[in-house]
């Protein structure tokens, strides 16, 4: 069964259009909150509970209403945590013992834009067959559960200091952070007032770059997708690293003294080193985006390394498949499955931090064993049902690619999950060859989607 509302990140889409839409919402309420009575085990007179937590997004406060609503109705009680992270809902819906957690969000994208996804009590991204569940009873009549079995809603005042404790018990205890001048942006997103005091508390010098939220301004030229506003923190305020967050907190990307730029691979690359150092490291998930680079440096170092989709719901899945502990996306999602259920932008900032911390040594001196090819990323929109595996000219034209990179270099065509474009990728030592060979794709591509 195809799933109709799901995409590889929960529900996604412009708010105001369906299904991001609060009569949609209330009936999601209802059928995950039926979905969890139905499935959990609980001693007689106990309803299931559901952590909400959500960014800093306009829209967050309607989409939290009905989710509350149609969460009550069905007989579960909710717990409201206000604006914060991704993996801190993870998080905190696994230590207070819940039976889901909820995030209002939609991560990177801008703030007319908003989605759902839910975690599992374990703190993990729900299994398809639950989701799969859900969306069979979202084609059922919506009810009501009789009043004496209404679920209750309530907020948690100390939600975001418990969760910055955790986070904190992530970075090694005899290490601090202190003569360290840190730049940290929050993209005015869901970390705005959690991120500056882990890394303060710490012991850093914090210069707070998107932290003034307005519901309108998240991911707006800040955050880890619009990094040139850490880069110009750093070199302006003088910092000797720089952290950038998306919207929801789970994606990093970091930058040295000099502005110069580091994204998820060449920062996995950091931890997986000074892990190496330790012990050893049983392997490496990245996707199909990963760095040529990055996997042949892993070789060099003796690390495993294995291709997921790209997503880090599926980086997730091969970790758990292969028992592997590490896994990533260059885009910025790092996953320590020995500090965290799932992505984290601020604890893998942490892990950067300790690895550098411990070694003594620059991110430039970290990364110098791993320099990483160009990549030529074109979006390409196509229009609703146009289908661009049949067309023979595009096959044609990547097929060409591939021959003239050979070895050193690769051709991806993929479609977004979450927008109607596909994303032309060339990766090669060459950098105008990369260039030139991407241009001549989406030229094809463009021509045949008309």
């Amino acid at each position: 069964m195809s799933r109709k509302y799901f995409g590889t990140d929960g529900v996604r889409g412009r708010v105001g259009q369906a299904p991001i839409t609060p009569d949609f919402m209330l009936r999601l309420g209802y059928a995950a909150g039926l979905t969890l009575v139905a499935r959990e085990q609980l001693p007689a007179g106990e309803r299931p509970a559901v952590l909400i937590g959500k960014d800093t997004r306009v829209s967050g406060y309607m989409l939290e209403a009905a989710l509350d609503a149609g969460l009550s109705a069905a007989g579960v009680d909710v717990m409201l945590a206000g604006p914060m992270p991704t993996p801190a809902v993870a998080y905190l819906t696994r230590a207070l013992r819940l039976q889901a957690g909820v995030v209002i969000s939609a991560s990177h994208n801008p703030y007319d834009d908003n989605g759902i996804k839910f975690f599992s009590a374990g703190g993990t991204k729900l299994p398809d067959a639950v989701e799969l569940e859900i969306e069979a009873r979202l084609e059922e009549p919506m009810g009501c559960m009789e009043s004496k079995r209404l679920g209750r809603a309530r907020r948690i005042d100390d939600a975001a200091g418990r969760y910055i404790e955790f986070c904190k018990s992530t970075f090694p205890n005899e290490l601090d952070l202190r003569g360290l001048k840190i730049a940290v942006d929050c993209a005015h997103g869901a970390a705005y007032a959690i991120a500056p005091k882990v890394f303060h508390e710490l012991g850093a010098e914090v210069v707070p770059v998107g932290v003034e939220p307005n519901g309108l301004n998240i991911n707006d030229r800040v955050g880890a997708t619009k990094p040139e506003s850490l880069r110009r923190a750093v070199l302006d305020s003088g910092a000797a690293i720089g952290i950038a967050l998306d919207g929801d907190a789970d994606r990093l990307i970091m930058a040295d003294g000099d502005g110069r730029l580091y994204d998820g691979d060449e920062l996995l690359y950091v931890i997986v080193s000074a892990l190496l150092s330790q012990g050893r490291v049983d392997g490496v998930v990245g996707t199909l985006m990963s760095n040529l680079a990055f996997e042949q440096a892993l070789e060099r170092l003796g690390v495993p390394f294995a291709r997921a989709k790209v997503g880090d719901r599926y980086v997730l899945e091969a970790m758990h498949e292969r028992g592997w502990k590490l896994g990533g996306e260059n885009s910025g999602h790092i996953i320590c499955l020995d500090k965290h259920t799932t992505g984290d932008g601020i604890v893998s900032a942490l892990q950067v931090l300790a690895a550098l911390r411990r070694r003594g040594v620059t991110l430039l001196q970290a990364c110098e064993d791993l320099v990483l090819f160009p990549q030529k990323l074109i979006n390409i929109k196509l229009k609703p049902g146009f289908d661009w595996r049949t067309q023979p000219a595009i096959e044609q034209a990547a097929l060409e690619a591939e021959r003239t990179l050979g070895d050193a270099g690769r051709v991806l065509l993929r479609p977004s999950g979450t927008e109607p474009l596909l994303r032309v990728m060339v990766e090669g030592r060459d950098e105008r060859l990369v260039n030139k060979l991407a241009g001549s794709i989406a030229a094809v591509v463009e021509t045949a989607a008309g």
